[in-house]
């Protein structure tokens, strides 16, 4: 049972800058320290607070940090748990599962984007219960209206591979290590405004590494410095960001964070939203952060990468399905891209073709839990045009996608199990054609890193997968994961495709099957603050690409993150 004293005014904010934010820390203290305010800084409030009596089961550890896809987590959580034993600002019925629906990313007491944590009830000085708690929430004036909160990751990453890129990348038997830095501040100036500012620098080392560019070695520079306001409108909670931010309000099988490099994703320009009781709507205009620079505080706008468009989010009404309770979620969206250089490339005859690529993104996604059965359906429309560097002819594009995952969640009070299977299908084109419309789907902006294939071998173009998965959680701190992808080619006259662009052999594959990848991940959460999560896969290429030139081999991946 918790004890929840809250105020009945909106506690919600923005975000500035980590620079500025630290100078505002300093003189929030002096400023209290001559006032005389105590060190809770509670001495006068201008809102009657109301005490709410709630039982809550205690937050599994292994949730303290939840991974994307709502689908097939640990433990079910419903959006009034994940409210109270974790950190999501209160959205209602879109914080349920992993709390992804709420448009934020992934949120338990922390979350991917940190700005979408709310610590604003640790004004009640006696609930801290952890030594970070007093970083958490900084009261810098008498009432607690204005207050600052810190957050930070320093992550560990090291990975072994025997044939990287199925045998195309040399050395064979690499070993990279990596780690980066990532820490963050978020002023909050009264309910309606905040400032949020975060820093990264990465560094990357190891035998045999391959790959290292800026997204693994960076200087100290800025990741993240946005300002947002936030009020109500037309009944629904309503914010408007603007800046240099995080956005995660997609399905993670088309758009993510970016997480295999050390430098995450991050977009400039402005997102709009409101959210109602059971309906949500979220627009943006972004271009994406110019991260190449070696020097300190150089990253700028990358202007030939942008990314815009609009989605809409609706709750149905809850029901019961097989004596239990279900509900869902609605997504329709619409996802516009506009790439140059090597992220517009496509395959032709002659090998790569440069040139602008538009993509216009139409989607739709039903997801949610019917009893014990969890379920996600998607698919999406790709059109656009591509206009070749070297000629004045546009091509026109006709692409889909179409992600289903299905699973049941067993009534196993000891292992926690849940049983699945996932198929997805991304459209192929023909690689031998100067002309005509284009048929090979693109999803460019860093999907969620394990939803296809944990080695990143696989890209979501040309391709077909299929697989069955199995997680257990023996413990309220460990969860286990096992998965066996297939992988065949959409199109024969498409090649396989890597994360940068596509795969080039000795010989050509004419074949179909591409192979398969037994995986298995285990994550512990070690206490509230540190996890150590590992993931290890056999990629078994098939005949048809050992002939071409291709080479099975084994991937083993170790993370180990400290947060607060």
């Amino acid at each position: 049972m918790s004890r929840i004293r809250h105020s009945r005014a909106l506690r919600t904010g923005t975000a500035i800058p980590f620079l500025a934010a630290a100078i505002g820390v300093a003189y929030g203290v002096a400023a209290r320290a001559a006032d005389g305010v105590q060190a809770d800084g509670r001495q006068a409030t201008t809102t009657a607070p109301e005490n709410i009596t709630v039982h809550v089961r205690p937050r599994p550890p292994i949730q303290i940090y939840p991974h994307a896809n709502p689908i097939g987590q640990p433990y079910r959580l419903s959006g009034a748990e994940n409210r109270k034993n974790g950190h999501p600002y209160d959205w209602g019925v879109f914080n349920r599962d992993n709390g992804e629906a709420a448009g934020f990313g992934p949120i338990g007491r922390y979350g991917v984007a940190p700005w979408a944590e709310d610590w604003s009830s640790l004004r009640d000085h006696p609930k801290h219960d952890d030594p970070f708690d007093v970083l958490k929430y900084i009261p810098l004036t008498r009432s607690g209206s204005v207050w600052i909160s810190f957050s930070g990751e320093t992550r560990a990453r090291n990975w072994f591979e025997s044939r990287p890129m199925l045998g195309t990348q040399k050395p064979s038997d690499s070993g990279r290590f990596t780690i980066r830095n990532l820490y963050g501040a978020d002023l909050h100036i009264g309910p309606h405004l905040r400032f949020f500012g975060q820093l990264v620098n990465a560094d990357a080392g190891g035998w045999g590494g391959y790959g290292y560019g800026s997204t693994y070695r960076k200087r100290l520079d800025a990741q993240q410095a946005f300002v947002e306001t936030r009020w109500t409108m037309l009944g629904a909670k309503s914010g408007f960001m603007f800046g240099r931010q995080q956005f995660l309000d997609a399905p993670s099988y088309i758009i993510y964070n970016r997480d295999t490099p050390s430098v995450p994703l991050s977009w400039n320009g402005f997102r709009a939203y409101m959210i109602w009781s059971r309906i949500r709507i979220d627009g943006w205009d972004f271009v994406q952060t110019y991260d190449n620079e070696r020097a300190m505080f150089h990253d700028t706008e990358n202007y030939a990468s942008r990314l815009y468009g609009f989605n809409a989010t609706w709750a149905p009404p809850d029901f019961t399905f097989m004596g239990q309770k279900g509900y869902s979620f609605v997504d329709a969206f619409y996802i516009g891209y506009k790439l140059a250089g090597a992220a517009g490339v496509i395959a032709g005859p002659d090998g790569a073709v440069t040139g602008s690529n538009t993509r216009n993104t139409f989607g739709t996604r039903w997801h949610g839990v019917a009893g014990p059965v969890e379920f996600s359906l998607g698919g999406v429309w790709q059109g656009g045009v591509f206009r070749p560097a070297a000629t004045s002819t546009a091509r026109g594009v006709s692409a889909y996608a179409i992600n289903a995952t299905l699973g049941y969640r067993l009534p196993d009070p000891v292992l926690h199990s849940f049983a699945g299977i996932q198929a997805d299908v991304y459209s192929g084109g023909d690689a031998a054609r100067r002309s005509g419309t284009i048929g090979t789907y693109t999803a460019p902006f860093s999907p969620q890193t394990g939803y296809l294939d944990t080695t990143t071998y696989m890209n979501p173009s040309n391709l077909i997968g299929f697989a069955p998965l199995v997680r257990i959680t023996p413990c309220s701190s460990v969860s286990i994961q096992l998965k066996y992808p297939l992988f065949w080619r959409d199109s024969v006259r498409d090649p396989i495709y890597r994360s940068t662009g596509y795969y080039s052999f000795a010989q050509t594959f004419h074949g179909r099957f591409i192979g398969m990848a037994p995986q298995a991940s285990l994550a512990w959460q070690i206490n509230t603050h540190l996890s150590w999560t590992q993931y290890v896969s056999r990629f078994m290429t098939s005949r048809g690409l050992d002939a071409a030139g291709g080479s099975s081999g084994t991937y083993y991946q170790s993370n180990f993150a400290f947060r607060f």
